[in-house]
């Protein structure tokens, strides 16, 4: 029996290794036929910590990432998808990820990209692709290499301006 996804989340923060696995979640959802959900989460949590903590900046991140979603939403239906939507969640990334969006969305695939965390860095924060991937009720696919099947650690990441030539 051939798997068929219909519903796939795919999250998005902003990392190589994340716009990684956007790029092949659109592949994914293309041969499937199926509705892609982008979710970015807003980490309140790093937010508990600002003495004058105010919601202003919540906002602010908030409008970013609204902007941010619709130009992934914009990329993936210029590559000819059809059911493309995004959400921004507001809460601990592991548990909305793994848990709390599958369950309501009934979804039956998680592509994430792999950490970008060194083994000193996941064990004193925890990485959430190593909590999705215990956790979550469905399918996960670690999104480890690039569009042409080469590591994605491994590869150069993106040019930031103060090195491009």
């Amino acid at each position: 029996m051939l798997q068929q996804y219909k519903h796939i989340l795919v999250a998005v923060d902003g990392s190589y290794e994340a716009e990684i696995a956007f790029k092949k979640a659109i592949a994914v959802a293309q041969r499937n036929d199926a509705e892609l959900l982008l979710v970015h989460i807003v980490d309140t949590r790093a937010f508990q910590n600002v003495s004058s903590f105010d919601s202003a900046m919540v906002e602010q991140v908030t409008a970013a990432a609204k902007k941010t979603m619709a130009d992934y939403v914009q990329t993936a239906e210029d590559a000819g998808l059809k059911n493309v939507s995004y959400t921004i969640e507001y809460g601990a990334p592991k548990t909305v990820i793994a848990r709390d969006i599958p369950k309501e969305r009934n979804i039956d695939l998680i592509m994430i990209g792999a950490t970008g965390l060194n083994a000193v860095e996941r064990l004193l924060i925890g990485s959430v692709t190593a909590y999705v991937t215990r956790e979550a009720p469905c399918d996960v696919l670690v999104v480890r290499t690039d569009l042409e099947n080469k590591p994605v650690l491994a590869t150069t990441k993106k040019p930031s301006p103060d090195n491009e030539q």
